[in-house]
């Protein structure tokens, strides 16, 4: 069995002289268009809220809030299998990882069609939340570390390049969710079932081929960043005991968190603003998606000019904007669908952009040497953010409705209160400082 398998041994994930490294970002892509459908979970909430019911939600049927735990443990569980298999990663090569990765993945929509079948809700919170959320851990951090090593020269284009896919997997997903949906619905099914079998089917395959074609480049090609010789960059061990790592730790969870607050929640909060059906609201999760990918490509890049401190420093100057007036723009005295459009899809660019920063910052800090298991360690953070951001929101929309406000209003105090974390995730930004002499010293 051992050796059926040996094809994904690490000496055959080392690219030989001549590999074209522009070979890397369609493998990359292939992987994380697949994951990246956990930021069209949305589109699922209303329809599993009527797994019985049909047409509308009965006695037995989930809650909002009870459904919301999925997304959130699969994010949860991306961040702490990347933080646990990050090293691991390193040790076996991108060829193995990413097929695990795609193995778990699709096992994930698997159970997930079982726990629709049989109404277990736990077995959603197994399947898509557990082992999918594992493979989106693995599948998240071998790209993004793969991609970093094949373009030393320009991190934070390599960083975006494998952020976009991850970024648009909504577009991909949330159509082709709402597609397969109507597809297989009937008077005595949602459709989720038959949907959830055959997406599992197809992101193995896409997976699957993306693992076969990723690689890392020559061992006898230089990866280290200019300024940073191989022995000044640091181990995983080394970099958790520095203040950096804490202070990026804290950049990246409080910018997550504004924006998994908007895209676990991005189908019921338009219909809940505006009088428009599931469609329409399928339309706004891709448009979503969209502004995630830009966001992740265009800030990125930029990075690469201004430096990851004042581009960070930019987008929470714009995002702080953003959150206080995006609530105006669905109140009854101004009731624009499309500047709700435009300034929720500026806010996830900036949430995207963030992400997509993050590993060159990571790489920037702490050198190539083990940015895996570093950069893996650093997604604790998103872990966290994925359990508060739709938590909050959430359980902050129902206090208020609870209060006799309205459904719109509900949001205004949540999204005000992001503005906090944002203004934290920039002081931790302007706090960060580059490793002294003593902190690189092993």
């Amino acid at each position: 069995m051992v050796r059926i398998f040996s094809f994904l041994d690490r000496q055959h994930s080392i690219a030989s002289l001549g590999y074209s490294r522009w070979i890397i970002p369609p493998a990359a892509w292939a992987i994380n268009l697949s994951i990246g459908q956990v930021y069209a979970f949305s589109v699922y909430k209303l329809p599993l809220t009527r797994s019985l019911g049909i047409s509308h939600s009965i006695a037995g049927d989930w809650s909002q809030t009870s459904i919301a735990w999925i997304f959130s443990f699969a994010i949860a569980v991306l961040g702490c299998s990347a933080a646990v298999l990050g090293g691991w990663m390193d040790r076996v090569g991108p060829r193995r990882a990413t097929f695990y990765a795609s193995v778990l993945f699709a096992t994930g929509f698997f159970g997930s069609a079982l726990g629709v079948h049989f109404h277990q809700l736990w077995l959603l919170y197994l399947s898509y939340g557990f082992m999918g959320g594992i493979g989106l851990g693995l599948g998240y951090i071998t790209p993004v570390a793969t991609l970093i090593r094949w373009f030393p020269d320009r991190p934070g284009l390599a960083t975006g390049i494998a952020m976009v896919g991850f970024g648009a997997g909504a577009m991909v997903g949330s159509p082709l969710s709402l597609g397969l949906m109507h597809h297989f619905a009937s008077p005595n099914s949602t459709g989720i079932e038959a949907s959830f079998l055959v997406m599992g089917a197809l992101y193995f395959i896409a997976m699957t081929t993306g693992s076969l074609f990723i690689k890392l480049p020559p061992e006898s090609t230089s990866s280290q960043p200019q300024g940073m010789e191989e022995d000044q960059s640091i181990s995983a061990q080394q970099a958790i005991r520095t203040p950096q790592f804490w202070l990026l730790w804290l950049l990246v969870c409080t910018n997550s968190i504004a924006g998994f607050g908007i895209i676990e929640q991005a189908s019921p909060m338009i219909q809940d603003f505006f009088p428009v059906g599931p469609l329409f609201a399928a339309t706004f999760v891709s448009v979503l998606s969209f502004f995630n990918v830009g966001g992740r490509f265009i800030w990125a890049s930029i990075s690469d000019y201004l430096g990851r401190k004042r581009t960070f420093l930019l987008l929470h100057l714009i995002g702080v904007s953003l959150y206080w007036f995006l609530p105006d723009t669905g109140s009854t005295h101004l009731n624009n669908i499309r500047f709700f459009f435009i300034l929720a899809g500026i806010a996830i660019s900036l949430y995207g952009g963030g992400f997509s920063i993050a590993p060159s910052y990571t790489r920037e800090l702490f050198g190539t040497k083990e940015v895996g298991a570093i950069y893996g360690r650093l997604q604790t953070a998103t872990a966290t953010a994925g359990i508060l951001g739709p938590i909050l929101v959430n359980a902050w929309r129902q206090h208020e409705i609870a209060r006799g406000l309205s459904t719109s209003e509900a949001y205004r105090a949540v999204l005000h209160f992001m503005i906090l974390l944002i203004l934290v995730s920039a002081l931790a930004n302007l706090l960060i400082q580059p490793l002294d002499s003593r902190q690189k010293i092993a």
